[in-house]
């Protein structure tokens, strides 16, 4: 039997946006996102969700040990914060003059950059 190849959902959240997280251990945290995982409905967020890796000694670091670094955290427990406001909102998409599909804020209605 084949195995279906299914299509990553369209993501609302991209790189370089500002995320608070919302729930589990990194609650209330902000941060932008440095890559987001689409196969897997994941993002990395710049200093939230830490975890210690131990490392063997190679070239880069001679004597191993243990690492911190930021964990993947499921979309659905980041939300986008408003540039202006501060504050979380969820993201809408809509055609813009141009005819070109944009990302809008749920609350205020303005187009996200």
């Amino acid at each position: 039997m084949e195995k279906k190849v299914t299509k990553p959902a369209k993501l609302k959240l991209r790189k370089g946006d500002l995320v608070q997280v919302i729930a589990g251990d990194a609650k209330g945290s902000q941060g932008k996102i440095a890559e987001v995982i689409i196969d897997k409905n994941r993002a990395i967020v710049e200093g939230v969700n830490m975890v210690s890796k131990h490392t063997k000694p190679n070239a880069a670091n001679p004597n191993g040990g243990i690492v911190k670094q930021e964990a993947a955290i499921h979309i659905s427990n980041l939300a986008l914060v408003e540039p202006k406001t501060g504050k979380t909102t969820r993201v809408g998409r809509k055609l813009n003059d141009a005819g070109k599909l944009v990302r809008v804020s749920k609350k205020s209605g303005e187009e996200i950059k």
